[in-house]
């Protein structure tokens, strides 16, 4: 592993919860080729440039996520979507450094075999979309010429992610301010979690 960045040792530094059990997993990661970097304001480890595995402080656990997750195989069922509408992403959720040390030759084993695909070119198969987009992104879009021709420039991940964010919203008054509030965002290229 190369030079930590300085952005993920003030990470580690920073937190008030889950100190142990995420440098218990850190300390894994960085035994593998991976390399560390710092994106979504967490760890990041990454394989000849693409993303594949991040950790995650989180309210009741802290994580590490496989981005390609469902493409591991896992008899013990330990990998789990992080939410409902997760097609890719598989999390293994801890609470303790020695739950860590319990499953680590698991999570080595989950290293590789996302390694082995990431050599192999194996990538996930998305079927396609067919969520509802709201009626007032929609509209919003039919209206905006230059909001238009930004959002279709959008990945189709980023684009799924406003059109979740925006549809799970119950009122017609908040989901207009919520494409209010992220239309910057999708003017600059921008998803919803990016920086």
């Amino acid at each position: 592993m190369s030079v930590s960045d300085p952005r993920v040792e003030a990470y580690f530094v920073a937190l008030t919860r889950w100190q142990e059990p995420l440098i218990a997993l850190r300390r894994i990661l960085q035994d593998s080729p991976l390399e560390e970097d710092f994106k979504w304001n967490s760890p990041c480890y990454t394989y000849k440039g693409s993303n594949l595995a991040t950790l995650w402080a989180m309210k009741d656990y802290c994580s590490v996520s496989f981005f390609k997750g469902v493409l591991l195989e896992d008899p013990d069922a330990r990998l789990v979507a992080p939410g409902a509408n997760s097609r890719s992403m598989r999390v293994m959720r801890f609470t303790t450094a020695a739950e860590v040390a319990r499953d680590a030759d698991q999570l080595r084993a989950f290293v590789g075999q996302a390694i082995a695909a990431e050599d192999a070119g194996v990538t996930v198969p998305f079927p396609k979309d067919d969520l509802e987009w709201p009626e007032e992104l929609i509209a919003r879009l039919e209206a905006d010429a230059a909001l238009a021709e930004a959002f279709a420039a959008l990945t189709p991940g980023r684009q799924r992610g406003y059109v979740l964010h925006v549809s799970d919203a119950k009122q017609a008054k908040t989901r207009n301010a919520r494409i209010d509030k992220h239309a910057p965002r999708i003017l600059a290229g921008k998803g919803l979690h990016d920086q």
